[in-house]
């Protein structure tokens, strides 16, 4: 059974809330904000592909690295347009970076980051831009040893070179190393590709995507970890 040494988080939907009714919702603070003729539902809708299209083109390593206040403003340009509306997608996606900083910790999430933090090194490794994150760890009460993001790195999970780079700054090996997300490809797919030991956090009981690895480690909450890695992580 491998020791665990370090232990390394994905950050929205793992240690802060992340939920699209609240994306939706900031969508209507940019509709009263720039006076715009339509509905929340309607931005949003019209604005999601571009964010489908982003998400599948940017682990392709022979695209340009995108980031995401990149891709979110070309999103707000396409819904914008689409919807012959007289919006400034710049004044937009700062609203969305700066409401997306502010994200709630999960109830649990201080408690059992301290509770880690006594006998691990603790990451963070998460898909995001600095421009929201950084900030968003204020409302977090534990620091980390290192912060890696996709926008310092320029790459994005699943991918393992973005996990083989943190590895790199902590001075440790994969096989030491858990990594705990909520995604199964991001997180748990990368993770295994990386040689980490991967804990997938499946708050909601979402079913197995069965063209993927299966997760060895499920938690529910992160109130389970420190006990799962007490036991260790069997392979």
């Amino acid at each position: 059974m491998p020791r665990i040494t370090t232990v390394i988080f994905d950050m929205y939907g793992t240690l802060v809330q992340n939920p699209n009714d609240t994306n939706i919702q900031i969508f209507g603070d940019v509709i009263s904000q720039q006076n715009l003729a339509t509905t929340a539902q309607e931005l949003w809708d019209n604005w999601q592909p571009a964010e489908e299209e982003f998400q599948t083109n940017r682990v392709d390593p022979n695209r340009p690295f995108q980031s995401y206040f990149s891709a979110w403003k070309d999103g707000f340009e396409r819904s914008f347009a689409a919807l012959n509306l007289d919006g400034d997608p710049h004044a937009a996606t700062q609203q969305f970076f700066r409401d997306v900083s502010k994200r709630d910790p999960y109830p649990e999430t201080n408690e059992a980051l301290a509770e880690v933090h006594e006998r691990y090194t603790v990451a963070l490794l998460s898909n995001a831009d600095d421009g929201f994150l950084l900030p968003n760890l204020e409302l977090l009460e534990v620091g980390f040893d290192t912060v890696l993001t996709s926008e310092q790195a320029q790459v994005y999970k699943p991918r393992p070179e973005l996990f083989q780079m943190i590895l790199d700054q902590l001075g440790v090996a994969a096989g030491e190393t858990a990594y705990v997300g909520d995604r199964q490809l991001e997180d748990v797919f990368g993770a295994s590709e990386a040689g980490m030991h991967p804990v997938w956090i499946n708050r909601d009981d979402r079913p197995l995507d069965q063209n993927l690895p299966t997760p060895t480690h499920q938690i529910s909450s992160l109130s389970e970890l420190p006990l799962l890695l007490k036991k260790g992580l069997p392979l």
